[in-house]
């Protein structure tokens, strides 16, 4: 890898020290913050923030702890309005030497998501950007939206509800039939 950092977020793992915490503290300015909102498809990305260290992990790994909060306004599912969501989340990410990529087209996925391969620049800037990515929302929804129930049917058919299409709602009611038949 070139001795150039591949962004300005980005620590020299040559240049972390041993003995000490690498702290980091990451604020996006408000044009950083329309790009990313861009990329992750979001209506605005108002606050970002990610702080945390990188620090020793053995003899030769690494592991990068931090904080990361965010605003974030997607659309609702539903209605398509605005739905603003306060993101606060832990991240904790291993670099580890010696990692090994499974080589098998159809492997199994590690049950630790958080081990990556180490190579000589470890950048929080990144990590925050794949951290966020992970915590949004994936379906956003205003509080009171209600998708509704659409019936449909042939003209001059009685249309079946989802209540209908339950599989033991007949048999339930043959069941009270059937028990009042006893009585």
């Amino acid at each position: 890898m070139s001795r150039n950092a591949p962004s300005e977020t980005a620590l020299r793992v040559a240049g972390l020290s041993q003995s000490a915490d690498n702290l980091f503290s990451l604020r996006s300015n408000p044009e950083e913050l329309a790009e990313m909102a861009r990329a992750l498809d979001l209506l605005s990305l108002r606050k970002l923030s990610f702080e945390g260290r990188v620090i020793p992990l053995g003899g030769s790994d690494w592991q990068l702890e931090g904080h990361l909060g965010a605003t974030v306004v997607q659309s609702c599912v539903v209605t398509l309005e605005p739905v603003t969501t306060r993101i606060e989340t832990k991240v904790l990410r291993q670099y580890v030497l010696d990692y090994a990529d499974p080589e098998e087209p159809e492997a199994e996925m590690p049950e630790d998501d958080t081990v990556e391969p180490l190579g000589s620049w470890i950048d929080p800037g990144q990590v925050m950007m794949e951290a966020l990515a992970l915590a949004l929302p994936d379906y956003p929804r205003k509080g009171d939206a209600d998708l509704g129930q659409v019936v449909l049917t042939e003209p001059g058919k009685a249309a079946m509800t989802d209540e209908d299409a339950k599989p033991f709602a007949g048999l339930a009611a043959l069941r009270k039939a059937l028990d009042k038949d006893k009585e």
